[in-house]
């Protein structure tokens, strides 16, 4: 997932972001707000070694939130 991505669909991922990996509290959301770099920051503060992990979800996140159509023009 991109920085445009992130941004465009912030509202929906936030939630499931929250729920798959608690540890991100309302005020790092907040901080976050859709911007990329700052959610790879909290992600490693928040959870270090398991950033990769996350970021990863966080991929696999976008690719089922990504209508069929939208995918073959990227």
């Amino acid at each position: 997932m991109n920085a445009d991505q992130l941004k465009g669909k912030w509202k929906q991922f936030k939630g499931e972001l929250k729920q798959q990996y608690g540890k991100f509290t309302d005020d790092d959301l907040q901080q976050i707000e859709g911007n990329y770099e700052k959610f790879v920051g909290k992600a490693q503060e928040r959870y270090g070694d398991k950033k990769d992990e996350l970021m990863k979800w966080a991929d696999q996140w976008h690719q089922k939130s990504t209508p069929d159509d939208i995918k073959t023009r990227m």
